[in-house]
């Protein structure tokens, strides 16, 4: 698909929407619009795009309509929205309707149906790495120490089980030390599996990050930012490994620096 114009961007919390802002800007997007979300969304966004439209999480309806109005041609969701506040406790009339369709209520359905949505008004959701494929994970050491053999069997270990996690939609993280699981990701999300592996493994538990086995890359696409590595260091991790080509390092040089200074391995694992 030949990079949009304008482009309608969901902008959730963290670094994530600033970088796809200036990624679009870098492929000749020319007209940003964004849904943001009040105590989500970092209100400093609004001067990196051309309009910004304030709403609260659950006002589906008006995200649509902001959509449709909008005069673009594709979306791009960037920026964790928790599934579990999307809808909030007062969802409008329209994401109520949404929600009653769903026989599951998971971050896949919520955001597939959301997709739909976007489909509908005429402004398709792009892969959540568009405009970001210079700022994917890669193949073997990125930062920190060259693991040793011990380390590269918990990594593999911890692939595996990851993926039979995230396969049946649990959560994309587990912390592992010495072939135990020492903690996996459920609705609490990865910065607490990673201080509950983190304690449970006494400064030797290693962390594995995955895509779901079928990820849909519209959304929820697994993300390693400085907070990750600040959280990692201060439960004692040792490691972080994630799939190359499907993982997005956010603030890279930041990252960089944290996984030297704390003495904490990033490596990539080949996709699956």
């Amino acid at each position: 698909m030949q990079n949009p114009k304008t482009l309608f961007l969901i902008a959730g919390n963290g670094f994530y929407p600033r970088l796809a802002t200036l990624g679009a800007r870098e492929a000749g997007v020319s007209r940003i619009i964004v849904a943001a979300f009040e105590g989500e969304t970092d209100p400093a966004l609004a001067g990196f795009v051309d309009e910004i439209h304030w709403m609260k999480v659950g006002q589906l309806g008006r995200l649509i309509d902001a959509a449709r109005k909008s005069g673009a041609t594709a979306s791009l969701m960037a920026g964790q929205i928790a599934p579990g506040n999307l809808f909030d406790l007062r969802p409008d009339f329209h994401a109520l309707i949404l929600l009653a369709k769903l026989r599951e209520r998971n971050a896949e359905t919520l955001f597939g149906a959301v997709a739909g949505e976007l489909e509908k008004a005429g402004v398709p959701l792009l892969p959540a790495t568009t405009f970001l494929e210079e700022h994917l994970a890669c193949e073997g050491l990125i930062a920190g120490p060259k693991p040793k053999t011990r380390i590269l069997d918990d990594i593999a270990y911890g692939l595996v089980i990851a993926k039979e996690v995230s396969r049946l939609d649990i959560g994309q993280t587990v912390a592992v030390k010495k072939g135990t699981v020492l903690a996996v990701e459920g609705f609490d999300g990865t910065d607490a599996t990673i201080r509950r592996g983190g304690e449970l493994g006494s400064g030797e538990a290693v962390v594995v990050k995955v895509s779901k086995p079928r990820q849909d890359m519209r959304f929820d696409v697994p993300v390693i930012g400085p907070k990750t590595l600040e959280t990692a260091a201060s439960a004692g991790v040792t490691t972080i490994a994630m799939e190359a080509g499907r993982t997005l390092l956010l603030e890279s040089n930041r990252l960089f620096e944290l996984a030297t200074q704390h003495h904490i391995t990033l490596w990539g694992t080949p996709s699956s």
